[in-house]
């Protein structure tokens, strides 16, 4: 491997761009350069000079690395650093990582790889010296790109502003950001509603949800988040497909999860899709609602569509107060009391999502038809309902949805 005679040292002249920092600082060590993001993913390489190894090569070309990998550096501690230092990995060549911080902040790494994993002090020096020169540059860039952030946030929350006055500004300010092509015409909403507001989630929540907003590379998508709840807004050319939905919503789970603990999981709400920007606020509060349902009701799955929910739509529009004293049926109450091991609540809840089919409801529950036969009489005659009758049967579902809402609210509350 060619390299600078030990001992020597390089005044580094950086014009202020990361490529050419680290092409500047490759042909002066004949090294190979490459600076990554906090999270490994590539953000400038150097030419090769022959020193690269699997890990590199895959990195320029997926300008990223694979996830045991990431997390094998990772747990070297290298977030922690604050000067140069060499890294051995298995299955890669050693490595000098030198850690690009400005303000106190970790931007990234600058990587330089050797077969021995010896580097001069002279090449430490000036290695130390370009990832602090990428640091102003990444520093600069993220205070850019956080004014911009916020900027746009700023805009997309009064999009959904109850204030008609409000949103018509937003839409205007939107359009002159001129972040999209008129002929995307499709706005969706997804809310993603985190289980916990506890604040050492927030910097993780956030962060998942900008790595979910990676996801889409073909459209548009701009993003809103607070400690436990944000929004994506989807910008198409049409509605999303589901493997888009998916794959976002999948992406933000497992970056969050990385960054807190693996049983911690989002859960996902997607609005309707509207064609104008002014009915932002109609999918908006659909895509909350879903999310709440996926929040209160894990049946439903971790991502919960508007339309696709059935009773449940009409019901979560209530108040929570409304819907806890709405819940509390007399005739529900009566099956409750005189059936203390929820037997006949069991047998009904299933009887009505079964469609009412006997046979399908008597497999599900592996008993005989001629005992679920006895069981839907027993109810008839607690709750002087006929199961015949179209308006009883209705009474009697809604109840059991309204009660399963109002179990999930009153859990929720006890955590």
């Amino acid at each position: 491997m060619s390299g600078a005679r030990p001992g020597k040292r390089w005044v580094l002249m950086f014009d202020g761009d990361l490529q050419s920092i680290v092409d500047d600082l490759a042909e002066r060590l004949h090294r190979s350069v490459a600076i990554d993001d906090p999270s490994i993913r590539l953000l400038a390489a150097s030419r090769h000079f022959g020193d690269e190894d699997p890990v590199r090569v895959s990195s320029v070309l997926n300008r990223a690395v694979e996830s045991p990998m990431v997390d094998r550096l990772l747990a070297l501690g290298i977030a922690r650093w604050t000067a140069p230092g060499v890294v051995h990995v298995e299955g890669t060549r050693p490595r000098l990582c030198a850690p690009v911080r400005c303000s106190g902040m970790l931007l990234g790494y600058l990587w330089l790889i050797d077969e021995h994993g010896v580097f001069s002090e002279a090449e430490l020096t000036a290695a130390a010296e370009a990832a602090a020169a990428a640091g102003t540059v990444l520093y600069r860039g993220l205070l850019l790109r956080e004014r911009t952030k916020a900027r746009h946030e700023g805009i997309l929350r009064e999009l959904v502003s109850p204030d008609t006055a409000v949103r018509a500004q937003a839409i205007e300010d939107l359009r002159a950001e001129q972040l999209f092509d008129e002929d995307r015409a499709h706005f969706t909403v997804l809310a993603v509603q985190c289980r916990t507001a506890a604040p050492p989630q927030q910097v993780a929540f956030e962060a998942a949800i900008e790595d979910g907003v990676r996801a889409v590379t073909d459209d548009v998508a701009l993003m809103v988040a607070n400690p436990s709840r944000g929004w994506i807004l989807l910008v198409q050319r049409q509605p999303p497909a589901r493997t888009l939905v998916e794959s976002v919503a999948e992406r933000i789970t497992s970056r969050f999860q990385r960054l807190t603990d693996r049983d911690s999981r989002p859960v996902f709400g997607l609005g309707g899709t509207v064609t104008r920007l002014d009915a932002v606020l109609t999918s908006h509060q659909q895509a909350f609602l879903a999310a709440r349902a996926a929040l209160l009701l894990p049946g439903i799955g971790a991502v919960a569509r508007w339309g696709e929910l059935g009773p449940y739509e009409l019901l979560l529009k209530l108040p929570m107060d409304d819907l806890l004293s709405t819940a509390q049926v007399p005739a529900l109450a009566a099956i409750e009391r005189e059936d203390g091991h929820h037997v006949l609540l069991d047998t009904l809840t299933e009887f009505f999502d079964r469609g009412g089919n006997i046979r399908r409801t008597a497999d599900s529950l592996h008993i005989h038809r001629a005992t679920l036969y006895q069981r839907l009489k027993r109810v008839e005659q607690i709750t002087g309902y006929s199961l015949d009758n179209g308006d009883d049967r209705l009474a009697l579902h809604l109840g059991l949805k309204l009660r399963a809402i109002a179990a999930a609210y009153r859990r929720q509350l006890g955590d």
